[in-house]
C-alpha cells in the first residue's frame, strides 16, 4: 500500500511539475547586469570628476587672462601717456632748436653791429687824438687783444665822451643778454633731450612688458582651448556612458518585470493545481539510490538561483545545484544540513575527500564555474554526473570531456 502511495505521489508530482515548469531568469544574469551598471556608474563618476577638474582649470586660466588683460590695459594707457609725453618733448626740442637757430642769426647780426660800432669808436678815437686828446685813450683802443678786452679797457677810460660811453654800455648789455639767452636755451634743450632719452627708455620697457603680457595671454588662451576640447570630449564620453547606463537599467527593469510576471504565473498555476490529499515522506532506500531519485526531474525542471529551498520550489522542480543535491540525499534519508543555508561551500566540507580514480556513484563532484567550487553534482558512474545545470535544469552531463572536464577541479566528497 505504501509503495502504491509513493507511485501515486510521484505520478501527481510529475504532473504538477509539468504544469509549473515555467522558465525563469537566471538571477546571475541580473547580478551581472547590476555589476555592469555599477562599473558604468564608476566610469561616469571618474569622467564627471574630470569634467569638474577641467572646469576649475578653465576658470583659473580665465582668471589669469583677466588679470593679465587688466595689466595690459594699464600698460597700454601708460604707453599712450608716455607716447604723448615723448611727442610733446620732441615738439619742445624742435621749438628750442628753432629758437637757437633764430638766436644764432640774431647773434650774427649783433656781431656785425659790434664790428661797425668798433670801427666807429676807433675812428672817433683817431679824431680825438688828432684834435689833441690824450694819447693814452688811443693806446687803450688800439692795444686791446679782443673786442671784449677793448670794451673792458674802454669802460675804464673816464675821458671818453658821454656818447661813446652810452654806445659801449649798450653794446655790453646786448652781448650779455644774448649770451644769457643762448645759455638758457641750450640748458633747456639739454634737459629736453635728457627727458626724451628717459621717455624713450620707458617706452621701450613698457612696450616689452606689453609684448610679454600679450604672449602670456595667448598661451593661456591656447591652454583654455585645450581644456575646453578636453571638457567636450569628457562630456561626450559621459553622454555615451549615460546612454549605456540607461540601456542596462532598462534591461534590469525588463528582467525584473519578467521575473515578476513569471512569479505571478507560478502563483496562478499553483492556485489552479490539484491539492495533494496525502503527503508522502522520503523514499526509503540506501545511499546508492541517490543517483536515480533525481531522474524524474530530467526534462521537467528549471534552474533557479537560490531555488529549491521551500516546498513550493521543490514541488515544481525549481532547483539550483546545491539544493538539488540536498533534496536528492534527503530522498534516501540522508540529511545534509539545514535546507535554507545549503550551498556548494557548505557541501564541500561534508564527508571525506576521495581520490578521483576511486570515485563511486553517489559521490559529490565539484566544478570551478563562476567561482571556485561554484557548481556541484552527484556522480552516477561512467564519467557522468547528475545535477541542476543553469542551461538545462536537472540533467545528466558528461564530465569526462568538453566544458565539464575543463571545469572539474578534482574535489570528490563521499557522504
Amino acid at each position: 500500500m505504501k509503495r502504491n502511495l509513493v507511485i501515486l505521489n510521484t505520478t501527481i508530482m510529475l504532473g504538477v511539475g509539468s504544469i509549473f515548469a515555467i522558465p525563469t531568469v537566471n538571477a546571475e544574469s541580473i547580478n551581472d547586469m547590476q555589476i555592469k551598471k555599477e562599473k558604468i556608474q564608476q566610469q561616469r563618476a571618474e569622467v564627471q570628476s574630470g569634467i569638474q577638474r577641467t572646469n576649475e582649470e578653465i576658470n583659473r586660466l580665465q582668471d589669469e587672462q583677466a588679470k593679465f588683460l587688466e595689466q595690459i590695459k594699464r600698460l597700454s594707457l601708460a604707453i599712450n601717456e608716455n607716447s604723448n609725453k615723448v611727442q610733446e618733448t620732441q615738439n619742445q626740442i624742435d621749438q628750442k632748436t628753432a629758437e637757437i637757430k633764430e638766436l644764432e642769426s640774431e647773434i650774427a647780426v649783433l656781431k656785425e653791429k659790434f664790428e661797425k660800432r668798433f670801427e666807429l669808436l676807433k675812428e672817433r678815437a683817431r679824431s680825438f687824438q688828432e684834435s689833441g686828446g690824450n694819447v693814452s685813450y688811443l693806446e687803450v683802443l688800439l692795444g686791446s687783444s679782443s673786442f671784449g678786452d677793448f670794451i673792458d679797457r674802454a669802460v675804464a677810460v673816464t675821458r671818453i665822451a658821454e656818447a661813446d660811453q652810452g654806445i659801449l654800455k649798450q653794446t655790453k648789455e646786448d652781448q650779455k643778454n644774448l649770451e644769457d639767452k643762448q645759455a638758457s636755451i641750450e640748458k633747456k634743450l639739454a634737459d629736453l633731450k635728457s627727458l626724451k632719452t628717459e621717455l624713450d627708455g620707458m617706452m621701450a620697457q613698457l612696450t616689452e612688458q606689453k609684448t610679454q603680457k600679450d604672449a602670456l595671454v595667448a598661451q593661456l588662451k591656447v591652454k583654455e582651448e585645450e581644456n575646453a576640447n578636453l571638457k567636450a570630449d569628457l562630456q561626450a564620453k559621459d553622454g555615451t556612458l549615460s546612454l549605456q547606463e540607461s540601456a542596462v537599467q532598462k534591461d534590469i527593469e525588463r528582467e525584473l518585470k519578467r521575473n515578476a510576471e513569471l512569479e505571478a504565473a507560478k502563483r496562478h498555476a499553483a492556485e489552479k493545481a490539484p491539492k495533494l490529499t496525502e503527503f508522502v515522506g522520503p523514499i526509503s532506500g540506501n545511499r546508492g539510490d541517490v543517483v536515480t531519485v533525481g531522474n524524474k526531474w530530467i526534462g521537467n525542471s528549471a534552474y533557479v538561483f537560490g531555488g529549491g529551498r521551500n516546498q513550493y520550489d521543490i514541488a515544481n522542480g525549481l532547483f539550483d545545484c546545491s539544493s538539488f543535491v540536498h533534496w536528492a540525499f534527503s530522498q534516501v534519508g540522508i540529511n545534509l544540513g539545514p535546507l535554507g543555508s545549503v550551498s556548494t561551500e557548505s557541501l564541500k566540507h561534508l564527508g571525506k575527500q576521495v581520490p578521483v580514480n576511486q570515485m563511486q556513484p553517489g559521490d559529490l563532484v565539484f566544478f570551478d564555474t563562476y567561482k571556485k567550487d561554484g557548481h556541484v553534482g552527484i556522480y552516477v558512474g561512467n564519467g557522468k554526473f547528475i545535477g541542476s545545470q543553469s542551461s538545462t535544469g536537472v540533467a545528466i552531463a558528461d564530465m569526462s570531456r568538453g566544458y565539464w572536464k575543463q571545469k572539474f577541479n578534482g574535489r570528490v566528497k563521499r557522504i
